[in-house]
């Protein structure tokens, strides 16, 4: 489909090459038993999740700051669970969280094996709204990073996907005009309507069971991204 069109392939991180739910969940595991946080993790998850998203939401829209980001998901799971936790600890979990999350780097089934099969054809770059310090530890250690030619992210563009000026900074780093580019992620609102918006071809890597679209293809396995390219 984009055979003899595409020349180069962006991208997202999380939720579409590094399982970001398996290694949360590993983390947290660690950190509240190491600060005695006596909660089931599978109940804390349940709540954090979606927690989570709805405040990454909030952050790409630019109506709360990182650090708001950061305490607040932690509080307002802490609440809901009816289990008293200080700031104080809040604080320490949300920066052991940062801490150790890039310790561990599962990778969605097949990343390795599409990575191989595109980087002999195709120029590969990274656009994550992720914080650039630890979205480049994520990359080194999961031992992907040389994969790809431009890391691009939100600090550095100084927006959020969706907006446009974090994609005109991507095309403009992989100089390459947008008709020549696809971006594969998994979020609809940030990833595929934002490149879409810009004239970038897309691919939805749909690993939240979104309902169908008529934007784009929507892919549920990267391996499937060989049957386009």
């Amino acid at each position: 489909m984009f055979k003899n069109i595409v020349t180069d392939i962006f991208f997202d991180l999380d939720h579409t090459l590094w399982d970001f739910e398996k290694n949360s969940a590993l983390t947290f595991k660690k950190i509240l038993t190491g600060n005695n946080i006596d909660i089931e993790l599978p109940d804390f998850l349940e709540i954090y999740i979606p927690t989570n998203l709805a405040f990454w939401k909030l952050y790409r829209e630019e109506r709360i700051t990182k650090s708001e980001l950061r305490h607040q998901r932690l509080k307002t799971v802490f609440d809901a669970l009816k289990y008293p936790v200080h700031d104080e600890t809040i604080n320490l979990l949300s920066e052991e969280y940062i801490l150790h999350l890039s310790e561990y780097n599962h990778l969605f089934p097949n990343t390795i094996e599409i990575l191989e099969y595109l980087r002999p054809k195709y120029n590969l770059h990274i656009i994550t709204n992720g914080f650039q310090e630890i979205q480049e530890k994520k990359l080194r250690n999961a031992n992907i990073c040389d994969y790809f030619a431009h890391i691009i992210n939100s600090e550095m563009a100084g927006v959020k996907k969706p907006n446009p000026i974090i994609f005109q900074l991507a095309l403009q780093k992989a100089n390459v005009l947008p008709q020549k580019a696809l971006m594969i992620g998994d979020s609809l609102e940030a990833d595929i309507l934002g490149a879409k918006a810009v004239g970038l071809h897309t691919l939805h890597f749909n690993v939240h069971n979104d309902p169908q679209h008529e934007f784009c293809e929507m892919i549920h396995d990267l391996r499937e991204i060989k049957s386009f390219l």
